[in-house]
């Protein structure tokens, strides 16, 4: 069976940038990814806070510099999914693949965490043009516009209470008459002047050619329907872990995320977790590239303790 020292799951920034280090350090490394490398920054049409770019960058573009630079010092690229994972009774973990089986002396899972979406007309077409699933990336681009964020929970109220400070308006769309938020951020949010709430609200679709113009929600008391003309729509409606591999193995929050110390280090020896998919993740990319570096370099320091 084939051997590995450093196998990583997911190649993301974090996969991409555990890569990295870890073809440096000289370690015969392996990444898996059954989509695009890159992960959701591969999505992303303009990326302008990542150190480096004061004129930002194209986030497929540097996905695959990423992926580029991980291969220049050696990683090799699988384009392919990973089935299980196992610790066998020696400490080398087992992974089945699309391929077949292999095995490798320690393990980054690097998988993310996925969006959940709202799953109507429009959103999936006009996702990276006025669709966006994170505040942080994409607030400023819509500097004194009027935006919409769907959602009522702690996510919707602490990501439109960084909008206000850019935009003109905010409508935050809910499906109930109550926020599920807690009181701190509720009491914040009703004291913003540029937040107004709607209520009972769903979203039927998202309007607009090449970007974002308007939404379409319908009042589900009343059946009522109505356009609100917006610049953008701020989706936060939950994530989910793709904690598949981990289940069972590690330990998890109630969120279903890793829990993992300042390391990266799991509750198993030689099973890191880097990324959105461990616990009180950041959610951005510089965060995510630098899990990815922090775990890379513990792999390197637990093979180096073994050998």
């Amino acid at each position: 069976m084939e051997e590995y020292e450093i196998a990583i799951v997911g190649g993301g920034g974090a996969g991409l940038t555990a890569a990295l280090y870890a073809g440096r350090a000289g370690r015969k490394t392996v990444v898996f990814e059954h989509m695009v490398t890159g992960g959701q920054i591969a999505t992303t049409a303009l990326v302008e806070n990542f150190p480096g770019f004061p004129d930002g960058v194209d986030g497929f573009e540097l996905a695959q510099n990423m992926l580029k630079q991980a291969e220049k010092f050696g990683a090799e690229i699988r384009y392919e999914g990973v089935t299980s994972l196992t610790r066998r009774e020696d400490g080398r973990f087992e992974l089945n693949t699309d391929s077949g089986e292999l095995a490798a002396k320690t393990v980054i899972v690097t998988a993310g965490a996925g969006y959940n979406h709202l799953g109507v007309p429009g959103e999936e077409r006009l996702t990276g043009h006025g669709v966006s699933y994170c505040a942080t990336c994409d607030g400023a681009f819509f500097k004194d516009q009027d935006v919409v964020v769907i959602g009522g929970g702690d996510a919707a109220l602490d990501e439109g209470l960084f909008l206000a400070r850019l935009v003109r308006s905010i409508t935050l769309v809910h499906r109930r008459d109550t926020l599920r938020a807690s009181k701190v951020l509720q009491d914040r949010a009703r004291a913003e002047p540029k937040l107004a709430f709607a209520w009972d609200t769903v979203v039927e679709e998202i309007l607009g050619q090449d970007s974002v113009s308007a939404v379409r929600v319908r009042n589900i008391k009343t059946g009522e329907t109505r356009d609100l003309a917006t610049a953008a729509v701020f989706v936060f409606i939950g994530q989910t872990p793709n904690n598949a591999l981990l289940k069972g193995l590690v330990d998890l929050d109630e969120g279903g995320h890793a829990e993992v110390d300042l390391r990266m280090r799991t509750s198993v020896p030689g099973l890191f977790v880097a990324g959105d998919l461990r616990t009180q993740a950041a959610r951005q990319l510089v965060a995510a590239c630098g899990d990815g570096a922090t775990a890379a370099i513990a792999a390197e320091q637990y093979l180096a303790e073994r050998t």
